[in-house]
């Protein structure tokens, strides 16, 4: 299932790279990397911020636009912990406890592990800083 998750104007995108964190501002040369699961920040014109949980994907800059295309992608507003959790234990108890029929098998069971993790430290890290 494909969905857009953000669609506007932005002054600053920071996503996870998989060599580091990279901040795309206005004028960024154009670019092709690819990402890991983590969190994207987007700072909107109005000084917003939008946080989001991403899992692997690609980052590709043009003139006018940034596209991202990840495995899943959800806004902090959209994340629930026990659900998170869940998810995490479902990953955990497939690497841990079940032989694998083939290596897609295990690239799945991973990959949500991954996501699991990146989403709940999202979650942890932003509902903490946006507390009333």
């Amino acid at each position: 299932m494909y969905r857009k998750v953000f669609a506007g104007n932005a002054v600053a995108i920071t996503v996870p790279g998989v060599e580091g964190e990279l901040t795309i501002l206005p004028h960024h040369i154009p670019l092709i990397t690819p990402l890991k699961a983590g969190e994207i920040k987007i700072r909107e014109e109005d000084g917003k911020e939008k946080f989001l949980a991403i899992g692997n994907g690609f980052l590709m800059v043009e003139s006018d636009k940034v596209s991202i295309l990840a495995d899943t992608a959800d806004l902090l507003d959209e994340l629930t912990e026990e659900k998170i959790l869940e998810a995490k234990q479902r990953a955990e108890t497939a690497l841990t406890e079940k032989k694998f029929a083939d290596d897609r098998s295990f690239a799945d069971a991973t990959a949500l592990l991954e996501q699991s993790i990146a989403q709940l430290k999202v979650l942890r890290k932003r509902k903490k800083s946006h507390r009333p």
